[in-house]
């Protein structure tokens, strides 16, 4: 974590202890948080639990697995050994790549972390198992406690990574004692799957809750700093006022304040329509939608308008006028739904057998009033 302070951060102390009595307790070894982006999650993990954890002598580990969804194996290694042993980074990975070089005709890979981006990604991953169970063991030689806070877990519920989190289960569980674990990820959906699958690897291995969102102590601990920067100082009403109509996104309150205290004289209320519009221009919901290959969009677009199934002869019937092409196949749907889905997107979530809902409900309605695909 930095060693820098923000002096606009929000700092929930109770909420930090709160959790770490939890683990204390013994009565648990790990739990899971959801919470949509930008709410402020990781913001209280990095500043808040992971100071918290090591005051009281634990040792702390922190990823976001969002950095790098390609390889978990490799950033959830990494964070273990920092913790652990800062100064053996270097060795370790040139000992976990040594039998990779030998499969490539015993040339020698660079030292450090720049041997395991020298190899291919199928190379890479082949590290990803051995790395977890190594950092694993290299954690129990410390006598300290270790705190393993793993961001946007849901990246591990992916397919392509099931032997990553089969591995780090299969490490934690003999180490429950030791190691405590939080996982928290922005979407609810795939998190639960991650935990209530029978097939999953991690299922029913923590109790997964809501994150405690931040509100009305939140929004006059802003307008108190706000106060002792600004020349005209904000409002604690028209600040609650802009905090709601920026559906209590601490980010986006952010923004609001931000611009408010470069531009006084223009006032609140400019500041909160100019805030507006940087949301629904940052959010790139059109940027999105025009990466999107067009079966996709026309799938979303019926689920955006109350379509529930989304596989039947009378969806199909919708894709190909949509598409307007007689041509589409019955198995567009679940080529499309794969993929909105997957990690890479996470735009619509499965909640059940053949039902799927959208991860962010605004997205949804900009969906919903397009009338086409294009």
């Amino acid at each position: 974590m930095s060693k820098f302070t923000d002096p606009w951060h929000f700092p929930r102390p109770e909420l930090a202890q709160a959790y770490l009595q939890g683990f204390d307790l013994g009565l648990t070894s790990a739990r899971g948080l959801f919470a949509r982006r930008r709410m402020g999650k990781s913001e209280f993990l990095k500043h808040d639990l992971v100071p918290a954890a090591i005051s009281s002598g634990y040792l702390a580990a922190y990823t976001n697995l969002w950095d790098d969804t390609d390889h978990p194996g490799q950033a959830l290694a990494t964070a273990i050994l920092q913790a652990t042993q800062a100064k053996g980074l270097d060795k370790f990975w040139e000992d976990i790549s040594r039998p990779i070089s030998k499969l490539k005709g015993g040339g020698k890979l660079p030292l450090g972390i720049e041997a395991a981006l020298e190899v291919s990604l199928a190379e890479k991953e082949k590290l990803a198992v051995p790395a977890i169970q190594a950092a694993l063991q290299a954690s129990d030689k410390s006598s300290r406690k270790l705190l393993l806070l793993i961001d946007e877990a849901q990246v591990l519920a992916a397919p392509e990574h099931s032997g990553v989190a089969h591995s780090l289960r299969a490490g934690l569980d003999i180490r429950k004692a030791g190691i405590k674990v939080l996982f928290a990820g922005s979407s609810e959906a795939a998190l639960r799957q991650m935990f209530s699958r029978s097939a999953a690897p991690f299922y029913n291995w923590a109790p997964l809750e809501p994150f405690p969102l931040l509100g009305s102590k939140f929004v006059a601990a802003m307008v108190s700093q706000v106060a002792t920067a600004a020349k005209q100082p904000l409002g604690l009403d028209e600040a609650q006022q802009a905090f709601t109509a920026l559906k209590e996104t601490p980010e986006f309150f952010r923004w609001y304040i931000e611009r408010y205290l470069m531009y006084q004289q223009q006032g609140a209320a400019e500041a909160l329509r100019y805030t507006q519009a940087r949301v629904n221009d940052d959010t790139g919901y059109a940027r999105i939608w025009k990466e999107l290959y067009r079966p996709d969009r026309a799938v979303l677009l019926l689920a955006a308008r109350g379509v529930q199934d989304l596989f039947g002869a009378a969806t199909l019937k919708q894709l190909k006028e949509l598409l307007n092409d007689e041509d589409v196949a019955a198995t567009v749907p679940r080529g499309s739904l794969r993929r909105l889905t997957g990690p890479k997107l996470q735009l619509m979530a499965r909640v059940d057998h053949g039902a799927y809902r959208f991860e962010d409900t605004e997205f949804q309605a900009w969906v919903a009033a397009r009338r086409t695909v294009d």
